[in-house]
């Protein structure tokens, strides 16, 4: 005699953070870096390919239960407009050209070979450690968002359309 498993119902609250997950997966804010004006110049293409890595990230967050559904072209975006304020350690240098790599290949775009080094491949444990915070501050700040939103307190300052992701700057200690 075999047993069947039976999958476990979701609760209701499981449900409805799953929900509201999906949602905030396509209408968050895009959480940046604050740098004097540098986060207007974060390119289209990138933004436009947030909401889909957003999607794919909550699967993934539900099949393994671990983790924050960011990914690593989230972790990039937030980082773009501080490469453009001061030169950064070698550090946060290793972490952006990670992410960098990273985001090309989930957009399938061939990186030039100087930026291909061997050393941007790999993130020791530390590294991984620190992009891991960074993933996670970038998480609370969008849930904080959304929970504003949900309260009525849209931010005034952006006026953008509605098939558009609204940018917020917030800044991290790490960075």
């Amino acid at each position: 005699m075999t047993l069947i498993d039976v999958p476990k119902q979701p609760n209701p609250k499981e449900v409805d953070d799953w929900v509201s997950d999906l949602v905030g997966a396509l209408t968050d804010p895009i959480i940046v870096f604050p740098a004097g004006g540098w986060e207007n110049d974060i390119p289209e293409r990138l933004k436009q390919q947030i909401p889909l890595e957003r999607l794919i990230m909550n699967m993934k967050v539900i099949r393994e239960k671990k983790g924050v559904p960011v990914g690593d072209l989230e972790a990039l975006v937030y980082m773009f407009p501080r490469t453009m304020e001061a030169p950064m350690t070698s550090e946060q240098t290793k972490l952006y050209f990670y992410c960098f790599n990273e985001a090309m290949k989930f957009m399938r775009v061939e990186v030039p070979e100087e930026l291909k080094l061997k050393k941007y491949e790999e993130l020791n444990s530390y590294e991984m450690h620190q992009l891991d915070n960074l993933k996670r501050f970038i998480w609370d700040r969008r849930l904080n968002a959304r929970k504003e939103r949900a309260r009525g307190e849209t931010n005034k300052m952006s006026a953008k359309s509605s098939n558009e992701l609204d940018i917020k700057p917030t800044q991290q200690s790490f960075f």
